[in-house]
């Protein structure tokens, strides 16, 4: 009998940490809303790894745990909401850091704190945890590779830097680019190109003179690969999906290449912000909490390759599909004033709208 019993004591044992061992964040509750500026797909494979991670976590907006915008947009609807005092949500991720740093300066976020982040992370973060990296958006331009002889007979030169892009004359009606005062990204390498120590607005009134064509990453592609473009200014990432995506069907396409320009990438380490608890939606720092270091995980990174996007984990090897070594890229990085971003944001745009878009 004592036998029996202690076997039985045994299994029940076993059963109990086989339990807890399938389920360390079974303990994470409550409902959770995060505002994001991910595109659609990768927030619907981070959303089902959420839901799978935290199973107890309730995601307060229609079945998913993510609000999308883009960062424009997303900085506008905050604002409209701190006029209240509350946002609609309790985490972010939008595209640049120079929000983030608003943020924090207008009391909005809660510092959390994330263990030996100097040998985790090789991008800057908040050492006092108000805002980390989780992903990287890297600026770059690209051109098609089937039509650049014909260019060549027409005159024109495919760009290999940011500046000839803005600057030279034989591409004038034949460039394109996002718009920085809805996309996050774009106001971030605009915001860096124009520093004082790149182009300074020169590189605003090359545009102009230009005639660059602002529309979004997909039209642009299709501007590009039919021939109406020349060279298109572009997120990598959205390039590299396009690339995989005919991959995966089974037709690879030659038409469409990123080129990482020789005066420097733009790189755009993405943050992830927790809401103060006496401005956030659902009061819920401690979910807030696990949710964000799960994002600093290696499932999560992964997560970020997938979605065509460079880790911010320090010592990483893997890089997105067809791209090049992060840590080559960090060598070439322009870098981006963020501060500047911050403080100037107003007078960045304006001048924006008065040089390139006012005819």
């Amino acid at each position: 009998m004592k036998k029996i019993t202690a076997l039985i004591l045994a299994l029940m044992m076993v059963c109990a940490l086989g339990s807890s061992a399938l389920a360390v964040n079974e303990d994470v509750e409550g409902e959770l809303v995060i505002y994001s500026s991910m595109y659609p797909f990768v927030i619907d494979m981070m959303d089902q790894a959420i839901k799978a991670e935290f199973p107890n976590l309730v995601p307060g907006n229609d079945g998913s745990f993510f609000f999308y915008g883009g960062t424009s947009s997303l900085i506008t609807k905050i604002y409209g909401e701190m006029e209240t005092g509350t946002l609609g949500c309790d985490m972010l991720l939008v595209a640049e850091p120079a929000f983030s740093l608003e943020l924090k300066d207008a009391g909005y976020l809660q510092p959390i704190q994330i263990e030996n982040p100097d040998t985790l992370l090789r991008f800057p973060y908040d050492a006092e945890g108000y805002w980390y990296p989780v992903r990287v958006c890297n600026m770059v331009l690209a051109y098609n590779p089937e039509k650049e002889a014909e260019w060549n007979a027409k005159g024109v030169n495919i760009p290999k830097t940011f500046k000839d892009f803005a600057t030279d004359p034989a591409l004038k009606g034949y460039i394109s680019m996002g718009n920085p005062l809805t996309s996050g990204t774009t106001y971030a390498a605009v915001a860096s190109l124009i520093q004082d120590n790149h182009y300074g607005k020169d590189f605003l009134k090359g545009l102009a003179a230009n005639e660059v064509m602002i529309e979004s990453g997909s039209t642009a592609i299709g501007k590009l690969q039919s021939g109406e473009c020349a060279a298109i200014m572009i997120l990598e990432e959205s390039i590299l999906k396009v690339l995989k995506e005919e991959a995966d069907k089974g037709t690879p396409i030659t038409n469409l290449k990123c080129i990482y320009p020789e005066d420097g990438v733009v790189l755009i380490p993405s943050t992830v912000m927790t809401v103060a608890e006496d401005h956030s939606k659902n009061v819920n720092v401690e979910a807030c909490e696990a949710v964000e270091k799960w994002l600093l995980s290696e499932e999560a990174q992964k997560l970020i390759l997938q979605g065509y996007m460079h880790s911010v984990f320090a010592g990483m090897k893997e890089i997105p599909y067809e791209s090049v070594d992060t840590e080559e890229l960090i060598k070439k990085d322009l870098g981006v004033d963020w501060e500047n971003a911050f403080r100037n944001r107003e007078a960045i745009n304006t001048a924006w709208t008065e040089i390139v878009t006012t005819k």
